[in-house]
Formats: C-alpha cells, structure tokens, sequence
C-alpha cells in the first residue's frame, strides 16, 4: 500500500480522518475483506475522485464516511466525532445534517414532482434552501412541477442532486453518478458537482470507475483488492465540460 500523499488541501481542516480502516463480511466460515486497512484524510472544500473497478473497495469506504456503515476495525473522525463507536442516533443525525447522498440510482418518488422529492429533505434539515432554489441550482427551475417519468435520466439524477444539496450539507458523497447516463449526460451531471463544489464550497468525494473523471479532482485515490494503491494530485485540473470518455 502506498503511503498518503497532501497537496495543496493539507493547509485546510479535516472533514474526515480515518486510519486503519478493515470491513469485514462474513459469509458462513468464510471471511471476506473489502477493506484491508485504509488511511485517508479528506480535506473541506476539495474535491476528490476515487477510483478503481468493482469490487476494489470504494463505496464500502464512501458508506463508512458517510455514516451509512461502520468499520469492522479502525477509526474514522468526522466534525470531532469517531463515527465508528458512535450510536445509530449519533449517525442517523451525522446522515441528515453533515452529508448529501448521491447514487447510480436516482431512487426518487415516483409519485411526487422534482419540488415534492427536493422537499422530503428540507422539511427535516436544520437549515434548507427552498427546493426551488436548490432546482434552480442543477437547472431545473423551469422543470419543479414535473414528475419522474417526465424527466430525462440527467435530469432526474439533478433533482437527485438537488435533493442531496438541498439540507446544506458540508460533504457531497456521490456513488457512481454517471454510472446509468451517457457521456453527453454524465458530463452534464459533473459540471453540476463541479459547480456546487466551487461556488458552495461543499467537499465532494466522487466514486467511479472511469479514469478520465478523475481529471476534474484536486486529487485521485486509486484502489485496488481493499486497498489504496495510490494518492495523486491533478497538477492541473480539467473543467467537467472538457472531459471525453
């Protein structure tokens, strides 16, 4: 395993630290590892991609940040808290008001409008935009009364994302959310991201397979077999919008 490099972010505040991380799946008498002792330090403010194929790792990390899952060994700090000890009342309120949750799969209602869907999580955050606003964020103000079926598979997974932003979060966790879009509509997704990580501010960590977005990351977090292999920075950054794949 290759050791963790900084950049340029070690000059700003931890979101998350977490050293020594193993998970654990137990499957009759069989031990399964899909976390092998990981280290990893997110900075506020940046935006990372992590990469590498299926099976390597990245979203059961991505789940223990964001409080969805806890380590089988290891310790993870966030916002002063070690999530890996902490209760399911400390996580469920960790999920609600410090993390955005974005998927492969939109997962929204179908029987509500982009206003209503955007709305189940303001009615419960400490602090929300008005969905409007959020919808206005992604570019679809002029789409809020349109339901699922009447939205592209872009445009859903913007209200997906306007839905993950809308409660202020400070981190935008994003679980392969270009994995179900073509590339015309991914980047579009991306630019998305990208925007709401320069102008808002929120740290955003990107899980993908394919390695021509992690162009677009302050740095990139290579996995492989539940390891990190490699951390690099990008020198120079590429816009979403210049991305092909």
């Amino acid at each position: 395993m290759v050791s963790e490099q900084k950049n340029q972010s070690a000059c700003c505040s931890e979101v998350f630290n977490a050293r020594g991380i193993t998970k654990v799946y137990r499957m009759g008498e069989v031990e399964v590892y899909a976390l092998r002792g990981v280290d990893l330090t997110i900075y506020a403010g940046e935006l990372v991609v992590l990469l590498g194929p299926s099976g390597s790792g990245k979203s059961t990390l991505l789940n223990i940040l964001g409080g969805l899952d806890v380590p089988s060994t290891g310790q993870v700090i966030a916002q002063g808290q070690d999530l890996s000890t902490a209760s399911e009342g400390v996580l469920t309120a960790f999920r609600r008001h410090f993390v955005g949750f974005v998927f492969q799969f939109y997962n929204l209602i179908p029987s509500l409008t982009a206003r209503e869907n955007v709305a189940i999580v303001t009615e419960i955050a400490r602090d929300p935009m008005a969905p409007e606003e959020a919808l206005d964020m992604v570019g679809l103000g002029k789409r809020i009364d349109h339901f699922p079926a009447q939205l592209s598979g872009g445009e859903q997974q913007r209200v997906a994302i306007a839905r993950a932003i809308a409660k202020r979060p400070q981190v935008l966790l994003c679980d392969e959310p270009t994995g179900a879009l073509d590339s015309k509509t991914g980047i579009a997704v991306l630019e998305v991201l990208e925007q709401i990580n320069q102008q808002i501010g929120t740290t955003t960590a990107i899980i993908t397979h394919n390695a021509d977005i992690a162009s677009m990351a302050h740095r990139v977090i290579d996995f492989k077999d539940g390891l990190i292999d490699s951390v690099r920075a990008n020198p120079v950054r590429r816009a979403a919008r210049d991305i092909v794949w």
